[in-house]
């Protein structure tokens, strides 16, 4: 209730603030002047706007000199007027033009921003622009974040056109469909929705769409930011859409039904809808044997529980169970906590902030730095615990199996997930043992239960749509058996195949 009070109250306070009326709506129609466009771009430096003779006529050039490129300019714009001759009009003149509408200020201002040059002649009424962007980008190269040793080896980069250009290298059909919206109040960033029109299904787009158009933002500054604006549960600790680098990971989705949503300024591509099992898949598992994929898949999947449950059970058994204990091991934990003045949770929950201090000071870090405090320091300050009995040796060993499993998804959102989930189980532990546990666990199962993904069930293909889902699942069936795709995608075109080429 607070929540929506707070909202409302928000709501209400920002129709009292002043707007930018000229630049906020590309699509609002207001006459183009000279005066209108120089008041817009007042104290902004790189802004070209000067008088030129082209033919017979004077013309106002606008341009901002940061974004265009300058060989580009003289050859498509200058050039031709250097070499115009007396009577030609101007659309003879100029090859690439584009014509503007005299009430399109705000979509002229726009175009300005993304690096056309504009010509105004006042004396034919005449408004023409001229694409010249061109600025240096991040050359395409290999994931970093996803590698894999077999299958393509190229990624997204920053460039929005670079993106769509490799997906449409790969798939080349008239039914690839991809439609841009400009999105943040401040920033006009465009964003792509890609889906096939002949497999993906009409809800999903329509859904996805009107989400982009209901948000209101002053910018996104990556693709992970506008994924959370989408996502149907945002205060769930676990990712609802599948986001990633990799070229061939995405059309793999986009043959599959799924709706891709791209970013310019982003090299991130987010995939709607997700299941949770799909974040514990790589494009890899495609390219090995059946029988390599079904065991990596099923080693993430156990790396996820046995995460979140280890150190929670140490705490557990020592605070609570000691009886479910051999011997043997019983006195082994004992003379490891013979020196250790903490209870279990304390000395757990140490040890974890410790990791975990490590782990983002290697992140933050210069990259040979940041390995070398890691690994270093992981080394030094788990050997000085234990000598100043402030840990047990053995809780060492199974917060560094935790840390190690919580990587293992190829997802990095899940894996933040995990870390967050896992003090849950470890305070559960503490408090009320092994009871505790099964009480979190039993809550995990059921918000996981109850998580959407574009309106579809999150846990499939747990509880599978259909049955083919689970042949590829945690079990990998050979390519052979592929023959429907995914439940979750809700596909017009179920089968991936005819039949007959059996």
């Amino acid at each position: 209730m607070f929540w929506k009070w707070y909202l409302q109250k928000v709501k209400q306070s920002a129709g009292t603030q002043p707007k930018d009326k000229i630049y906020s709506n590309p699509e609002m129609k207001q006459p183009i002047t000279i005066d209108a466009i120089s008041f817009s771009f007042q104290d902004v430096d790189d802004l070209v706007l000067k008088e030129i003779q082209v033919g017979n006529q004077k013309a106002t050039i606008i341009y901002l000199d940061t974004i265009v490129d300058t060989t580009l300019l003289h050859q498509v714009v200058f050039n031709p007027i250097n070499e115009a001759q007396i009577g030609q009009q101007p659309t003879e003149i100029f090859k690439n033009l584009e014509t503007v509408e005299h009430n399109e200020l705000p979509k002229l201002l726009h175009d300005i921003l993304s690096g056309f040059t504009v010509l105004i002649f006042e004396r034919d009424h005449l408004v023409i622009k001229i694409d010249t962007f061109n600025v240096p980008e991040r050359s395409i190269t290999a994931p970093e974040n996803e590698t894999t040793v077999l299958g393509p080896q190229d990624s997204f980069v920053e460039s929005l056109q670079t993106n769509i250009s490799l997906i449409k290298r790969r798939i080349r059909s008239p039914y690839l469909k991809s439609k841009s919206l400009l999105l943040g109040t401040e920033t006009k960033n465009t964003v792509s929705v890609l889906y096939l029109g002949n497999i993906a299904n009409d809800e999903n787009v329509k859904r996805v769409l009107n989400r982009l158009k209901n948000i209101e933002y002053h910018g996104f500054i990556g693709m992970p930011v506008l994924k959370q604006a989408l996502e149907d549960k945002p205060f769930s600790p676990f990712p609802q859409f599948g986001i990633t680098v990799r070229t061939d990971n995405v059309i793999n989705e986009l043959l599959n039904g799924k709706v891709i949503v791209m970013m310019n300024g982003s090299p991130e591509a987010a995939i709607l809808p997700a299941t949770f099992f799909e974040l514990f898949v790589t494009p890899e598992d495609y390219y090995n044997r059946w029988t390599t994929a079904t065991l990596l898949r099923t080693l993430r999947l156990a790396g996820f529980f046995i995460s979140i449950l280890l150190t929670s059970s140490y705490v557990s058994v020592l605070t609570f169970h000691p009886e479910m204990l051999p011997q043997q091991l019983l006195t082994l934990l004992a003379e490891s906590r013979s020196q250790v003045p903490f209870p279990p949770v304390i000395e757990v929950l140490v040890i974890e902030l410790v990791i975990e201090v490590l782990r983002e000071a290697g992140a933050r870090m210069p990259t040979k730095i940041g390995q070398t405090i890691g690994i270093v320091g992981g080394i030094v300050i788990g050997t000085a615990a234990v000598e100043a009995g402030l840990a047990s040796n053995i809780l060492i060993v199974l917060v560094a199996i935790s840390a190690l499993l919580s990587f293992i998804p190829p997802n990095f959102m899940m894996s933040n997930a995990i870390r967050f989930i896992r003090y849950l189980f470890i305070f559960a532990a503490g408090a009320l043992g092994m009871f505790g546990q099964m009480l979190t666990l039993a809550w995990l199962f059921n918000h996981l239960s109850n998580l959407t993904s574009l309106g579809s069930p999150f846990i499939t293909p747990g509880v599978p749509r259909k049955w083919s889902d689970l042949l590829n699942s945690i079990l990998r069936a050979p390519g052979n058996f592929f023959m429907q795709r995914p439940g979750i995608s809700r596909a017009k075109k179920d089968l991936v195949r005819p039949l007959d080429e059996e």
